[in-house]
């Protein structure tokens, strides 16, 4: 991997963890804005609880060493959670305001996804 690969990865990839880590702890926290938002898009707020608890792992995953299988379902699950948000905000009629933060953290994804070494990966090159 180049030099300006790993830079890529890295600037990305720490965005990402900050990002997903600071609003699982939101979520997990059932913060006021979090739950009245969830209620506006429909879900329940035991919801807050699962989608925050699987962040914090997902970065967990994403930022150790080792175990390129699990850092794939922490990408997936991320794509999944992020695609997920933009639907919901588009589908309740939710300006740009919502759908900045799910599609700034959905490009973050993939670009980390797509520049992360060799050794993260599951099938290596």
């Amino acid at each position: 991997m180049n030099k300006k690969n790993k830079i890529i990865y890295w600037i990305t990839t720490a965005w990402l963890a900050l990002g997903m880590l600071s609003t699982g702890i939101v979520q997990l926290i059932h913060q006021k804005e979090e739950t009245e938002m969830m209620t506006h898009l429909g879900y329940p707020a035991y919801l807050l609880t699962l989608l925050g608890s699987w962040k914090i792992l997902g970065v967990i995953a994403v930022l150790i060493p080792r175990y390129p299988l699990l850092k794939e379902w922490a990408y997936a699950g991320f794509f999944f959670a992020m695609t997920g948000a933009i639907f919901s905000h588009l589908v309740s009629g939710d300006g740009s305001n919502g759908l900045f933060g799910p599609s700034l953290l959905l490009v973050l994804t993939v670009v980390s996804w797509y520049f992360r070494p060799a050794d993260r990966k599951v099938i290596q090159k």
